[in-house]
């Protein structure tokens, strides 16, 4: 079960409208290395972990993965606030504009929308950790290549708070991995 704070896990606070950030923020919303394919990827690959340890850890970071899709939402919402339909239209939004007004919905910065196959589960702990580890290290780069194209500081602070998030995570998951692998191999499973 878990609770919910009525409150971003890191502040956002963007003042300056910028619809093309908006759009390529999307793939952090709904793209294959984004924070909604993370967050359902973990929370379902918790089931086949070998014991309590492995499960807590994926709810835990599944649960905080939910957490930065609200931030990017935040996000991506205060950038396009009060932007006009030709603005919508040179960023390349005009189809976001006539399917969804200014509300988001999952798709990448491509506008390619959120599927299921983005969320890989294999029922193997060392392949679904491994996985993992991989996610957010693709996740980490997709930061750093978004705060490559911006320089504001409302929006690169949350942006390098999320990043950071990736590095724990793949730490964390590493660790988790390892310790099964020295369990695996004194046959302790």
């Amino acid at each position: 079960m878990w609770l919910y704070e009525k409150k971003l896990e890191y502040p956002i606070n963007i003042k300056k409208k910028d619809l093309k950030m908006a759009k390529n923020l999307l793939a952090q919303y709904g793209g294959p290395d984004g924070e909604f394919a993370a967050a359902m990827r973990y929370l379902n690959q918790r089931y086949t972990m070998p014991d309590e340890k492995g499960f807590a850890l994926l709810n835990d970071i599944g649960t905080e993965e939910m957490a930065h899709v609200e931030m990017i939402a935040t996000m991506v919402t205060q950038l396009m606030k009060g932007a006009s339909i030709e603005e919508l239209e040179r960023a390349g939004l005009s189809g976001q504009y006539v399917q969804h007004d200014h509300a988001i919905f999952p798709v990448d910065a491509n506008g390619v929308p959120f599927t299921s196959a983005y969320i890989q589960t294999t029922g193997d702990w060392n392949a679904d950790l491994t996985e993992d580890m991989a996610a957010e290290q693709k996740a980490r780069v997709t930061y750093e290549h978004l705060m490559d194209m911006t320089n504001d500081p409302d929006l690169l602070a949350p942006l390098s708070f999320l990043r950071q998030r990736e590095v724990v995570h793949f730490e964390r998951f590493k660790s988790l991995r390892d310790y099964y692998l020295e369990k695996y191999k004194k046959n302790s499973f």
